[in-house]
């Protein structure tokens, strides 16, 4: 048996830029880190020469094409692993419509054991290369090409994604003290709403060409992004948050509610210095900045959500267990 275990992520700034359509035209920028929030996949051997899949439903099947769940079936064609096997898939977390980049980590995770299964080991860079593979260009999913790489990677990063299809993954040098700041300054609160993002992010990609000027500001909003956490300025990330969100509601219509809004506006009021909601929007978690003494006057604004702990994960996609 081999047990993958890979980070869930928040995505500070920059996303959207990490679309094929815009970054071809000269190049994308995002600022993100991993968190311990994972996404666990267990590959064993099948006594007999089937296939069984177990994630939210169980497929029992003899050929690798006769299974439903399309990231399984293209990982398991990729891998060449298609035959006498049995996979389960375990997440910390609602694994869609929540934000947190689920199913690029599901992916990254079962690319990850299905090599370690065949006996292989693989770099951080093809994985998050070959997940966006399967996600992008085999399934034509409206994705952008960042929650693989920070998957595949962890820590806190600041991602280049270059028109020839390469991408820089750069590590932001913290030191521990102030990542332990960062982290208690920011929290984190469930919605309790789930959404299908791909319509989201089809109409997201379709309008790019309309939202040049937009993109370009968050592109260099990842960029600052970067340059703050080097200096360890947490109250000029909170309102860098702030402006991105703000940017991030023109892209396409659907990122945001009412109800998302009058959340937001609440946590505002109650003393955040700004945050977002995380992934393409319209549900999952809302992400906010706000100085430890002020948390609890944004709990209590925010009573009806749940928050969610967190830290910062250190360490990409990794194999944790082998039999």
């Amino acid at each position: 048996m081999i047990i993958s275990r890979t980070p869930l992520r928040i995505s500070f700034l920059g996303g959207g830029t990490d679309f094929r359509p815009f970054y071809e035209r000269g190049w994308g920028a995002v600022t993100s880190v991993a968190v311990n929030k994972y996404v666990y996949i267990a590959v064993n051997r099948k006594f007999d020469h089937g296939i069984r899949v177990s994630y939210s439903r169980t497929e029992l099947v003899r050929r690798v094409d006769e299974v439903k769940h399309d990231l399984v079936r293209e990982a398991m064609r990729l891998t060449g692993v298609t035959r006498g096997v049995e996979i389960v898939s375990i997440a910390d977390i609602p694994s869609r419509g929540t934000g947190l980049g689920s199913s690029s980590a599901f992916t990254v995770g079962l690319l990850n054991a299905l090599y370690a299964y065949a006996g292989k080991t693989v770099t951080p860079e093809r994985l998050a290369r070959e997940a966006a593979r399967i996600e992008i260009d085999i399934l034509k999913e409206p994705i952008g090409k960042q929650d693989h790489y920070i998957a595949a990677y962890g820590g806190i990063r600041h991602f280049r994604f270059l028109p020839d299809e390469r991408v820089k993954a750069a590590p932001i040098v913290c030191d521990q003290k102030f990542k332990q700041k960062l982290n208690r300054h920011l929290m984190l609160f469930y919605t309790g709403i789930t959404r299908k993002a791909r319509s989201i992010l089809k109409r997201q990609t379709e309008n790019i060409a309309h939202r040049l000027p937009v993109l370009d500001r968050m592109r260099v909003q990842a960029e600052e992004a970067r340059d703050l956490l080097r200096r360890g300025d947490v109250r000029g990330l909170g309102a860098l948050l702030h402006e991105g969100w703000v940017l991030k509601r023109q892209l396409a219509r659907g990122v945001t509610n009412a109800t998302i809004e009058r959340y937001y506006q609440k946590a505002l009021d109650a003393g955040a210095a700004g945050g977002k909601l995380l992934g393409a929007g319209r549900g999952g978690f809302l992400l906010l900045c706000c100085d430890p003494s002020g948390q609890d006057r944004v709990r209590r604004a925010l009573k009806e959500m749940e928050e969610t702990p967190f830290a910062f994960e250190p360490e990409g996609s990794k194999i944790v267990y082998v039999d």
